[in-house]
C-alpha cells in the first residue's frame, strides 16, 4: 500500500437476539497465574475479527431510527446490506427503487417512514463491550464524496437507551455518562471526496450534544484502506491514522469510564437522488488494552 497523506484542519428498530454476557477489558492484565509467565508491556489485543464470517457472538444487526435519516436499517437478506465476503465486511446503502415500509423505530417508539433506501449497521452491542484501551478498524470507503453519504466507525456507552434494549440497565439518554459517544471516522459526502472528521461528542444535556468543537477534520484517500483508532489509558483521546496521531481530545477521556460498544454503519442523511449502491469495506476490527 503506497503511503498516504493527510491534513489536519479545523473544522437507527427490529429488537434482535437475546442478551448476552457483557463483558469489560481490564486496564491491565489479571494477576498472573503462579508459574505463568509475565506478558510483556504494551498493547494487548483482547477482541479481533477478522470477517471470514459474520460472527454473532461479536456482533448483531442494529435496526433503529436516529438523527432523521433517510435510510431503513435491514439485517442480511435479500437485499445485501450486511454482507460478508472474501475476508471483509461489506456495509451498503442500496436504493431499491420505490418507498417500501419500514419497522425502524425509534428511541420514542416512532416509526420510520416509508423509504426507497435500505442499510446496514451492525454493532458489538451486549457482545464485545470494553472499558478504555483502543479501537481499530481497517476500511475502505468506495466512490467516496457523493453527496448524503454518511458511514461511520465509533464508539457509544453501552446504558444507552436506543433499540435494541436489552438489559435493565440501558436506560440512559445520549450523549449522558453511561451513553456517550466517540467518533473514530465520519464521513460527510456533502463536503466533499477524501475526508473525515474524528472526535468525541461534547456533552450538553439529554439528548443535546455538541457535534463541534471537541472535533476535527482530516483529509485522507478513503478509497484506500486505512486504520482508523481512538485509544485511552489515562485522560487523552488520541486518534490515529495508520498509526500516526492526527487529533487529541485533552483530558476528555476522564468523561468516558463507562463499558462501550462498537458501531459499523452506512447511513444516508439527506433526500438526495442516489442509484446502486454505496459500500464500506471493513477487513478487520480489534480492541486492545494496555499493559504496564
Amino acid at each position: 500500500m503506497k503511503p498516504f497523506s493527510f491534513t489536519v484542519v479545523l473544522a437507527s428498530a427490529l429488537l434482535s437476539c437475546a442478551c448476552s454476557e457483557r463483558q469489560t477489558s481490564r486496564e491491565s492484565s489479571e494477576p498472573e497465574a503462579k508459574g505463568e509467565p509475565r506478558l510483556t508491556s504494551g498493547w494487548q489485543v483482547d477482541f479481533f475479527d477478522d470477517f471470514d464470517t459474520f460472527n454473532p457472538d461479536n456482533w448483531q444487526d442494529q435496526m433503529l431510527w436516529v438523527n432523521n435519516e433517510f435510510q431503513c436499517y435491514v439485517p442480511d437478506n435479500e437485499f445485501g446490506t450486511r454482507e460478508v465476503s472474501d475476508g471483509s465486511l461489506k456495509l451498503k446503502v442500496i436504493n431499491i427503487g420505490e418507498a417500501c415500509p419500514c419497522d425502524n423505530l425509534d428511541k420514542h417508539g416512532n416509526k420510520h417512514p416509508d423509504t426507497q433506501y435500505v442499510a446496514g449497521r451492525i454493532a458489538s452491542k451486549n457482545r464485545k463491550e470494553f472499558i478504555k484501551g483502543k479501537w481499530t478498524a481497517r476500511l475502505k470507503v468506495w466512490d467516496n464524496g457523493q453527496a448524503s453519504m454518511f458511514p461511520a466507525w465509533w464508539l457509544l456507552g453501552a446504558r444507552n437507551n436506543e433499540p435494541p434494549v436489552q438489559e435493565a440497565d440501558e436506560n440512559v439518554p445520549w450523549p449522558m455518562p453511561g451513553s456517550g459517544e466517540i467518533d473514530i471516522f465520519e464521513h460527510h459526502g456533502d463536503h466533499g471526496a477524501d475526508h473525515f472528521t474524528t472526535g468525541a461528542i461534547k456533552r450538553l444535556d439529554e439528548d443535546k450534544g455538541d457535534w463541534w468543537s471537541l472535533r476535527t477534520a482530516v483529509e485522507a484517500t478513503l478509497g484506500e484502506y486505512h486504520e482508523y483508532s481512538v485509544e485511552w489509558v489515562g485522560s487523552d483521546l488520541v486518534y490515529r491514522v495508520d498509526g500516526v496521531e492526527v487529533h487529541r481530545n485533552v483530558g476528555e477521556g476522564d468523561n468516558y469510564p463507562e463499558p462501550m460498544f462498537a458501531i459499523l454503519n452506512f447511513a444516508k442523511i439527506t433526500d438526495s437522488p442516489m442509484s446502486g449502491e454505496w459500500v464500506m469495506e471493513v477487513d478487520w476490527v480489534k480492541h486492545e488494552y494496555w499493559q504496564d
